[in-house]
């Protein structure tokens, strides 16, 4: 007896033949047009092109659009970016990319398989770059020249093989702008003048407790129409190389060569700062005239690790308790506790009186900040200038941000020596919730400052 057997084959649909048709298509037309023999004036050139948009010159803060087209469907890639800072440190970055039944990726919606970041990030190749040398901190020494960012993509199934690549030139100042050292009397820094007849708002720009100066911040911001004195205050030029108190002569000498600016608008300037240099600008604001509008970033309530002198009146300092410090992990210190609450008993006396400021402020707090508890720091400036009557102030925290929140798509700096120290330790943060903490922020001390600075001024006119 015969029995019939019956095979079902699963025939390929449709869409599945039209996707390896077009694979095996793109395929040889990719090894037509590698063969040297072939001139590109008679062939078309199928090669994959890497298209940076709407150029290859950017501001470091502006977005770009990057996108990758020519490849096969399906085609695995990985992009790489590379960059040198003014410390001849090397930054890099990648990320893996499947390409679309086009042949195309395009950072804006195609997400990261894997690499420095996953998932749909435009800018990711920008803001998760990494040292080559641990505990680096992308520097930045001089505004006006640009950074070369060296971008490659790689076939992802023959590593090493460099499908295309661009070089992206990031600068830091607009066409015009003009950049002027500062060395008047006792003052040091960098002085930033935006294009154009003015006047324009002030802005005293305040850095951290390391010394020197950093310009990024400030000569991005007068690209949006201020003038910015980028200011020194120790361990810079001339200036000591460290310091045993802090004098505040010192910025009121800033504020009144900042003020009597022919292209700064009146009646008051802005002050941006970070780290030690808030606590200085809440002294500042406080003790001296002439300030409209403080931007206070995961700074201190009180008066931090040295003595701040004003003529006859000495504000003591709040010391560390280093007995506090743990370990975030094996080799690396967590320094967070040992800046101890401000509010307790002895200490009290090391606290900015922030209730004689007329201006407004800006409270910002990194929620992961492992510098020190800047969230706590924040809101008790808050409590004590809502107890005194105060209404002028705004308090803004981010979330899985850390300690160094400066401007969009810096890269995220978890890890560095750090200055009283003098070891390793942990600021906090991971990189992506730092990097969407400084796209937010950017736009907020836009807002803010155009808001007191220039409605205020013009209201203050009327």
């Amino acid at each position: 007896m015969f029995t019939a057997q019956f095979y079902f084959y699963d025939f390929p649909r449709k869409e599945e033949l039209r996707r390896v048709a077009l694979k095996m298509r793109m395929y040889r037309i990719q090894r037509l047009c590698s063969r040297s023999f072939y001139s590109t004036s008679t062939v078309m050139d199928f090669r994959p092109r890497l298209q940076i948009l709407p150029s290859r010159k950017s501001l470091f803060d502006e977005p770009l659009q990057i996108k990758v087209d020519g490849l096969i469907p399906e085609q695995r890639v990985e992009l790489k970016a590379k960059l040198i800072d003014d410390r001849g440190v090397l930054f890099k970055s990648s990320a893996e990319y499947s390409a679309d039944f086009s042949g195309t990726v395009d950072l804006g919606t195609s997400g990261s398989l894997g690499g420095s970041y996953t998932g749909i990030e435009p800018m990711g190749l920008f803001w998760s770059m990494t040292p080559e040398k641990p505990c680096s901190r992308l520097m930045i020494k001089d505004a006006s020249r640009s950074l070369l960012v060296n971008i490659e993509v790689i076939n992802a199934t023959d590593l090493g093989h460099a499908l295309a690549s661009e070089t992206v030139e990031r600068g830091f100042m607009v066409e015009g702008t003009r950049r002027s050292p500062v060395k008047v009397g006792r003052i040091r820094g960098t002085l930033f003048v935006p294009p154009g007849p003015g006047p324009f708002p002030g802005v005293l720009d305040l850095y951290t407790f390391g010394g020197g100066l950093t310009e990024v911040r400030g000569s991005l911001l007068a690209n949006k129409g201020f003038v910015v004195l980028c200011l020194a205050y120790y361990n810079y030029a001339d200036l000591p190389k460290s310091v045993s108190h802090f004098d505040l002569e010192y910025f009121e000498e800033a504020l009144t060569f900042l003020r009597s600016q022919p292209e700064v608008r009146g009646p008051g300037v802005g002050i941006i700062s970070i780290s030690k240099g808030a606590d200085l600008a809440l002294s500042i604001a406080s003790l001296l005239p002439g300030v409209s509008a403080t931007v206070w970033i995961n700074g201190c309530n009180a008066n931090v690790m040295l003595p701040l002198h004003y003529k006859d009146m000495v504000i003591p300092p709040l010391i560390p308790d280093f007995s506090k410090i743990t370990f975030a992990q094996p080799g690396i210190l967590d320094v967070r506790e040992s800046v101890t609450d401000p509010m307790a008993e002895g200490s009290r006396s090391t606290i900015i009186p922030v209730e004689r400021a007329s201006c407004r402020f800006l409270f910002v707090a990194s929620e992961d900040d492992r510098n020190w508890n800047s969230c706590l720091f924040a809101e008790q400036a808050a409590t004590r200038l809502k107890v005194h009557g105060k209404d002028n102030f705004e308090v803004i925290k981010y979330p899985r941000a850390g300690h160094f929140l400066e401007v969009p798509y810096m890269p995220h700096y978890p890890l560095g020596i750090h200055p009283v120290v003098g070891k390793v330790v942990a600021y906090g943060g991971d990189a992506r919730g730092h990097a969407y903490a400084h796209l937010e922020l950017w736009r907020r001390v836009q807002v803010f400052f155009q808001e007191h600075l220039v409605v205020g001024s013009h209201k203050a006119m009327l």
